[in-house]
């Protein structure tokens, strides 16, 4: 019963953290069903968006520090979008005033808003890594699967050799965090698979009503390639990678701690 519990306040945690992506969820499907005047679809989502952001920091859901992180996000999103509708990956068929080189200005934020999950999630389950690898591992790890993104379309893809490396680098590494007082752990490999999963089903719902379009999906929407998710688990790494390392130099409560701490730890929440 108590497992239960447990499972019910860890999912309520989760939810909580996923108010930003739910919102723009809800926009691209209200959107699609009730036409808004004035704007184009693309328009009403960026000011939806820019709403909503504005919201969460003068609510204090989000803080100006995660601002900055999301805002980063926002940028290396837009900028990946602009190259990848250039090389014909997928595309933005409506029209809009607001798009940079083909690429509506709201399509960052649903890359913002997996930092925005990131930050809800590390703040309200207390997040603390064990076993973090050097900062001079995890930056160059982070740029090199970035880069890759653009690179494979002229070089050969390295995806898989990456995720082998990611493997061996946190091989060792966890991620502990905290439901209702207990403190949990997870491998951090497995972590980044989970959240990629979730977002390639968040993909499929994003496709379905119009947020882009793959060139297999011009005529009629169909499942996106299972493939994909490859591609958003290597995203979620370099999202998490970035936000880790962002708040471990500012020091907010996520310090790495080694095993024998964390033991002691478990060993007194179990008395």
């Amino acid at each position: 019963m108590r497992a239960f519990q447990q499972l019910v306040r860890f999912g309520w945690e989760q939810a909580l953290s996923c108010l930003f992506p739910v919102v723009i969820f809800a926009s691209l499907a209200l959107t699609k069903i009730i036409p808004l005047p004035l704007l184009s679809r693309y328009d009403w989502l960026l000011i939806i968006c820019l709403l909503m952001q504005w919201w969460m920091v003068r609510s204090g859901l989000e803080t100006r520090d995660e601002l900055k992180v999301i805002t980063l996000f926002h940028i290396i999103g837009l900028a990946l979008e602009i190259f990848k509708t250039h090389m014909g990956s997928w595309s933005y068929p409506e029209e809009g005033y607001f798009k940079l080189f083909g690429v509506p200005l709201y399509s960052g934020f649903m890359y913002a808003s997996v930092a925005s999950y990131l930050c809800q999630a590390w703040r309200r389950l207390k997040v603390e890594l064990v076993r973090w690898p050097p900062f001079l591992v995890v930056v160059p790890l982070a740029a090199a699967i970035y880069f890759n993104f653009f690179t494979h379309h002229y070089w050969i893809d390295i995806r898989w050799y990456l995720a082998v490396l990611v493997i061996l680098v946190f091989l060792k590494s966890w991620v502990t965090y905290e439901v209702y007082g207990t403190r949990y752990r997870m491998p951090i490999a497995l972590s980044f698979v989970l959240i990629g999963f979730f977002i390639w089903i968040a993909e499929n719902i994003a496709t379905f009503f119009g947020a882009w379009e793959y060139p297999n999906q011009t005529h009629v929407w169909s499942l996106v390639h299972l493939g994909k998710m490859s591609s958003w688990v290597l995203l979620v790494i370099v999202s998490f990678l970035i936000v880790a390392t962002l708040k471990l130099v500012k020091g907010n409560n996520t310090t790495p701690i080694n095993p024998e701490q964390f033991t002691i730890q478990l060993n007194e929440k179990m008395r």
